[in-house]
C-alpha cells in the first residue's frame, strides 16, 4: 500500500484558480464516496480550504494512484487535465506524510504557524470517518497528525506572535491599555481590514464600538455585526474625542484625521488616546503624535513588531520540524508492525488449537478432574504458553522495524510453521476499519500474544 497526496494550494496555483477547484461542504461526502470508489484507491480524505483543496489517498500501487487521483480532479472539476497538470502537486508516501503533519502544525500554511488549519484538518478528517471512507492507514495517520499539530502549538508557542498588522496593531493597544472591557473605539472605515481589527479587538472584549465611513449604510452592516453603532461621517471630529481608540483603515488619498481634531481639554484629564493608521497612505496626520497624551501608531510602526513576532514564529517552526521528523520515524515503525499483526493472529490461533486439543487429551486420561481441577490445568498451561511466547513476539515486533523486516517476520512465520494460517488470518484494508478512538496499539498488539 502507498500513502499519496494530490492537489492545488497557494503556493502553486493562482487565487482565481483556487476558487474553481475548491469542494463546498454540502458536496464533500458525496467526493469523498466518488474517489473512494475510484479504482486503486483504498481510502481517502479530502482537505478543501480558502487556501489548497489537496486529496490524501491509500492506493495499492503508486501510478494507478496518481492517474485515477488527477483524473477524480479533472473530472470532479470537469477541468482539462492538462491545464491542471502544471498546478497539481503530488507527493508520495514519506514526503506525503511528512506534508500532511506540516499542514497540521501550520508550517504549511500562508500565514506561518496559524492554527486554524487544524481545526480543518480535524472536521476533514471526521467527515471521511463518517462517510467510511478511512481504515487502518488513514484513521492512524490523521490521528497522529492532529495530536502533533496540538502539541506543537502547546509546544512551541507559535501562535503566541502576532503576525497580521490587525493582530499587532490590538495587541499594541492592550499593551498601552490593559484590559479593554471599559475602553470605547472608533474605526474609521467598513472594508475588510477594519472587519479584522474589529474582530480582533472584540475578542480582547473592547467596551463599546463606533463605525464612520463615508458610506453611512457601509458603516451600519459592520457596526451591527459587532453590537456597534454607526455615525455620519460629517461627525468624525465629534466621535475622535468621544472615544479612546481611533482606528483608522481607508483607502483615502488624504489625511482624514488631523491634529485639530482632538480634544485637548478631554486629554488634560488624564485620559490617554491610542491612534492606530494601517491606512496606505496614511489616514491621520503624522503632527498628531506631537499632542500629550497621545500614542500614534503607522503600519511602519506595527510591521516592526510583526518582523520581531515572525522571527520568533521562524525559531518555534525549526522545534516543530525536529517533533515532525520524530513523529514521521514513529509511523514509519507502525507501518512496519503492520505486517507482523497477521503473524501474530496466526500464531495466537495455532495457540489456542495446541491448547484446546491438550486439554481434551488431559480429560480423557483424567475423567475424574473437578470443574475447580479443570480450570486451574487450563489456566496454568496457558500461563506456560504466554511466557513462551512473549520474547519471541516481543523480538520479531522490533525486527520488522528494521530494514530486512518483511525477510524476518517470514522467517518467523516459517519457524513457528505458521505461514498458512498467515495466508488465511490477513484481510483486505477495506475489511479491518478502526475507529478514530481505536488505540494504535490494539492495532498493533502490542502486548504479548494472550490466549486466554
Amino acid at each position: 500500500m502507498h500513502i499519496l497526496t494530490i492537489g492545488v494550494n497557494y503556493r502553486n496555483t493562482p487565487v482565481a484558480l483556487r476558487e474553481k477547484l475548491a469542494i463546498q461542504p454540502s458536496k464533500l461526502e458525496q467526493a469523498l464516496t466518488e474517489l473512494r470508489e475510484t479504482k486503486s484507491i483504498f481510502e481517502d480524505v479530502i482537505l478543501s480550504t480558502c487556501n489548497r483543496t489537496e486529496l490524501y489517498v491509500v492506493c495499492d500501487q503508486m501510478h494507478t494512484g496518481r492517474y485515477y487521483s488527477k483524473k477524480f480532479f479533472s473530472d470532479w472539476f470537469q477541468m482539462d487535465s492538462e491545464i491542471l497538470a502544471s498546478y497539481l502537486m503530488v507527493k508520495e508516501d514519506d514526503e506525503a506524510v511528512r506534508h500532511l503533519f506540516r499542514v497540521a502544525c501550520g508550517l504549511d500554511s500562508m500565514v506561518l504557524g496559524e492554527t486554524q488549519i487544524l481545526g480543518q484538518l480535524k472536521a476533514s478528517f471526521l467527515t471521511a470517518q463518517q462517510s467510511g471512507t478511512t481504515g487502518t492507514f488513514f484513521n492512524e495517520l490523521f490521528q497522529e497528525a492532529l495530536n502533533l499539530g496540538k502539541r506543537a502549538q502547546e509546544e512551541t508557542q507559535i501562535n503566541d506572535h502576532p503576525v497580521s498588522i490587525s493582530y499587532a496593531a490590538v495587541k499594541r493597544i492592550r499593551d498601552q491599555f490593559g484590559p479593554l472591557d471599559h475602553q470605547s473605539v472608533l474605526m474609521v472605515g467598513a472594508g475588510s481590514m477594519s472587519k479584522l481589527a474589529l474582530q480582533h479587538l472584540t475578542g480582547s472584549g473592547i467596551g463599546t464600538v463606533t463605525v464612520v465611513n463615508r458610506t453611512k449604510e457601509k458603516a451600519a452592516r459592520l457596526a451591527e455585526n459587532f453590537g456597534g453603532r454607526a455615525d455620519d461621517f460629517q461627525n468624525l471630529a465629534a466621535c475622535i474625542q468621544q472615544n479612546d481608540v481611533i482606528f483608522a483603515a481607508t483607502s483615502a488619498p488624504d489625511y482624514l484625521i488631523t491634529k485639530d481634531m482632538f480634544s485637548l481639554s478631554r486629554l488634560r484629564k488624564d485620559q490617554k488616546q491610542i491612534v492606530v493608521d494601517i491606512g496606505v497612505p496614511r489616514n491621520v496626520d503624522p503632527a498628531v503624535a506631537q499632542i500629550d497624551g497621545i500614542s500614534l501608531f503607522d503600519i511602519d510602526d506595527l510591521s516592526q513588531i510583526i518582523d520581531h513576532n515572525m522571527e520568533a514564529r521562524r525559531r518555534a517552526a525549526r522545534k516543530a520540524e525536529q517533533m515532525i521528523l520524530l513523529q514521521q520515524t514513529k509511523f514509519n515503525d507502525w507501518l512496519h508492525t503492520l505486517g507482523v499483526v497477521p503473524v501474530i493472529a496466526a500464531l495466537r490461533a495455532k495457540a489456542l488449537s495446541i491448547h484446546s486439543e491438550t486439554m481434551k487429551r488431559i480429560e480423557h486420561k483424567l475423567p475424574g478432574l473437578t470443574e475447580k481441577e479443570r480450570a486451574v490445568i487450563s489456566k496454568q498451561s496457558k500461563s506456560m504458553i504466554n511466557q513462551l511466547l512473549r520474547d519471541p513476539i516481543n523480538n520479531i515486533k522490533e525486527l520488522a522495524c528494521c530494514e530486512h523486516g518483511k525477510h524476518a517476520i517470514d522467517h518467523f512465520a516459517e519457524i513457528f510453521n505458521i505461514a498458512d494460517r498467515v495466508a488465511h488470518t490477513e484481510e483486505p484494508v477495506r475489511e479491518s476499519e478502526l475507529s478514530v478512538n481505536e488505540k494504535s496499539d490494539q492495532t498493533l498488539m502490542k502486548s504479548p500474544v494472550h490466549i486466554g
